[in-house]
């Protein structure tokens, strides 16, 4: 949705540079969702937008991956009337379940995540919630940055934008990057 794309820009969310994303890869560019979803304006417009997509699949409670799912998530649940928990790191660097937020045998979900590239922590938070007997229905990000090759995650998925971004190996960097210091703007 070039809506979408805009309003990443407008709010300076969309970075140019050299990134080092939470897979290892680096990239020229780095969706901060932190940026856009700080507005709680745009926040609710892009959120509900993405919950409009997921509507399609009946759930009874949002999911999401902490921490740049936690807005994503709390506002597709508002926006669908629905609960919203959240995943979050162990210490280890994977995800569990915390904070008293219960998972029940036969409990349908829908997993809400800012941007996806290669699908690692939406991955994650699926097994976590069929692991306690739950079934995941759909997941959604604001941005699938993977140019078509996330994994099959057993479920349909749906973004409002979908982007071929360029990703690079640590060992096979182009040389226009190489002489730029590589950030991490995630939450890692």
């Amino acid at each position: 949705m070039p809506i979408v794309l805009d309003l990443f820009k407008q709010t300076g969310a969309l970075l140019h540079g050299h990134f080092v994303l939470r897979s290892g890869l680096h990239s020229r560019e780095f969706f901060q969702c932190a940026l856009l979803l700080q507005d709680a304006t745009i926040a609710a417009q892009v959120c509900g937008m993405l919950a409009e997509k997921l509507s399609a699949y009946e759930a009874e409670t949002v999911v999401s991956p902490a921490v740049g799912g936690i807005i994503v998530g709390q506002e597709v649940a508002r926006h669908l009337g629905k609960r919203h928990i959240f995943v979050e790191k162990d210490g280890d660097g994977g995800l569990v379940l915390r904070r008293g937020f219960e998972i029940k045998p036969g409990q349908r979900f829908v997993v809400a995540e800012d941007v996806v590239t290669r699908g690692g922590r939406v991955q994650e938070t699926i097994q976590i919630v069929r692991d306690h007997g739950g079934i995941v229905v759909a997941a959604g990000s604001i941005v699938d940055r993977s140019g078509g090759e996330i994994p099959d995650f057993g479920c349909p998925f749906v973004s409002l934008v979908q982007m071929n971004v360029e990703t690079f190996p640590a060992n096979d960097i182009p040389e226009d990057l190489q002489g730029i210091p590589a950030i991490k703007p995630g939450s890692k």
